[in-house]
């Protein structure tokens, strides 16, 4: 059964605009009626581009006046931390009595509250943007050489640069075509070192207790191994020669 009363919401209407005579005796007032809805409110979107849009309010400011006591400003302003927290925000310039103030001095009420909320922000964006250029940073490609001499030298050469060895592809690869003619294999079993017993083997014919001796961590330490065999030679012609440029003939 229909709702009777006064109380009865009515129906809703269609929104538009109409027009509405008002009687004023003998003249009649012709008026344009707008519909309810022409009023709503904006959308919830807009409301919340507004909010978002809208700047962070700026420490209000006080300016002392006579009879005026920290304490009283800051129960009057409502500030959180009270009076001290008022006093250590404006100590620049109140000097170091809190009870001594003077009538003139501007005074910042909140200014700390807001540096710490803007320094918030600032950490939160940086830490954003550290976090978005850390996951798209590709990672990096191993370096890699090619497995003959030039590749050899090349590896040995960015070893000797971590290490402090001097030496360059020039004076390397001059030094191992006249002890090798670039065999990674040679060894030397007729000279006097051989006669030993410690025959001068790889690239640059080693003897062992000096492959030994000037090994670098991180080779291998198998004397034939090329990489192995170049940068120790390097780093034993570096200590007795000042660097394997310096060696033109049997070291």
């Amino acid at each position: 059964m229909p709702a009777k009363g006064k109380h009865r919401r009515p129906k809703s209407r269609s929104l538009g605009r109409g027009i509405v005579a008002a009687g004023t005796g003998g003249a009649a007032l012709v008026l344009p009626l707008i519909g309810a809805n022409a009023a709503s409110a904006a959308p919830t979107e807009t409301l919340q581009a507004s909010a978002a849009a809208k700047p962070a309010a700026a420490p209000k400011t006080y300016v002392i006046a006579a009879g005026d006591s920290l304490s009283a400003i800051a129960k009057e302003h409502s500030l959180s931390g009270g009076w001290k927290k008022l006093y250590q925000d404006n100590r620049s310039v109140l000097g170091d009595n809190p009870r001594l103030i003077h009538p003139g001095i501007k005074l910042t009420l909140g200014k700390k509250a807001a540096e710490k909320a803007d320094a918030s922000r600032a950490s939160a964006e940086r830490a954003d943007r550290s976090e978005r250029t850390t996951a798209v940073k590709p990672a990096a490609a191993k370096k890699s050489y090619t497995n003959d001499l030039d590749g050899w030298i090349k590896e040995s050469l960015d070893i000797m640069a971590e290490r402090g060895i001097p030496g360059t592809y020039e004076g390397i690869h001059r030094n191992i075509m006249r002890e090798s003619a670039g065999n990674p294999l040679a060894i030397n079993n007729w000279d006097i070192n051989a006669q030993n017993g410690v025959p001068s083997k790889g690239l640059l014919q080693v003897i062992k207790p000096t492959f030994d001796a000037y090994h670098v961590p991180g080779t291998s330490t198998d004397s034939f191994d090329p990489v192995a065999n170049i940068t120790a030679a390097c780093n034993y012609a570096a200590d007795r020669y000042g660097s394997i440029d310096n060696v033109n003939g049997p070291y």
